[in-house]
C-alpha cells in the first residue's frame, strides 16, 4: 500500500526493536519507564520492550502494528485494535499508578478501534506519514465492524492534540497524568473519540 512517498505494511516480527523505539515517542517515556522496573540487572530496557512487541498476542504485539518504511527502512509506525466490550479493567490497585489513568479512560472506549499508539522518527516527520497512518487506522477500523475510533493524548501535547481534531477526533473524557521519572507533560491525558464514517 503507497501512501505520499512511503510504503505501509504490517509489521513483522522482526520489526520488534524498531516497535519498542516507536512505541516509547507514542507512550510519552511511559514504556520505557516501565520496561526499566521489569528488566533484570543485566539487560537493557529497551530488549524487554523488543520482547513485548515480538509477543504473538497482546496490545502491544506486532500482530496489531502496521509500519511505514522509506527505502526499507522504517520510519513511523501504527499500534491499534478493537477494544473489548464489556471493557474489563481488572484490578486497577495492581497496575502501576503511572498507567492507570490510561486504562480508566480506555474502559469509556469500550467496542471502538483503539488507536494505540502512532509514531515516527523525527528526521521523517512533514512528509505526510501521520495523516496517512490515520486513514489506514479509520480503514482498519470499519473493516472491524467499530463505529467509533479512539484514542488518548496528552493535552499538553498540543501539535498531537491539533492533528487528531483536524483529524475529526473530539474529547470525551480526561484523567490527571501521574508524573514519572523523566515525564515530559503534567496536565491531564484526554480520550478523543471519532466516528467511522
Amino acid at each position: 500500500m503507497k501512501h505520499t512517498d512511503a510504503t505501509i505494511r504490517r509489521a513483522h516480527k522482526e520489526d520488534a526493536p524498531v516497535l519498542a523505539r516507536l512505541i516509547n515517542f507514542a507512550g510519552e517515556g511511559i514504556p520505557l519507564w516501565i520496561w526499566r522496573q521489569s528488566a533484570a540487572s543485566d539487560e537493557e530496557a529497551f530488549a524487554v520492550g523488543a520482547q513485548r512487541a515480538a509477543r504473538d498476542s497482546g496490545g502491544f504485539s506486532y500482530s496489531n502494528a502496521h509500519v511505514a518504511e522509506f527505502d526499507g527502512q522504517v520510519a513511523a509506525m501504527l499500534l491499534g485494535y478493537r477494544l473489548p466490550d464489556p471493557y474489563d479493567t481488572g484490578d486497577l490497585n495492581e497496575v502501576p499508578d503511572v498507567v492507570r489513568p490510561l486504562i480508566e479512560l480506555e474502559s469509556r472506549a469500550a467496542g471502538s478501534w483503539y488507536l494505540n499508539a502512532i509514531a515516527s522518527f523525527e528526521h521523517y516527520r512533514g512528509r505526510g506519514i501521520g495523516s496517512s497512518l490515520m486513514s489506514l487506522a479509520l480503514e482498519l477500523a470499519r473493516k472491524s465492524g467499530a463505529t467509533t475510533l479512539s484514542l488518548i493524548v496528552a493535552q499538553e501535547n498540543q501539535g498531537a492534540f491539533r492533528l487528531y481534531q483536524r483529524e475529526g477526533y473530539t474529547a470525551l473524557a480526561s484523567r490527571p497524568v501521574i508524573p514519572f521519572p523523566g515525564c515530559a507533560f503534567s496536565g491531564d491525558w484526554v480520550l478523543m473519540t471519532r466516528p467511522v464514517t
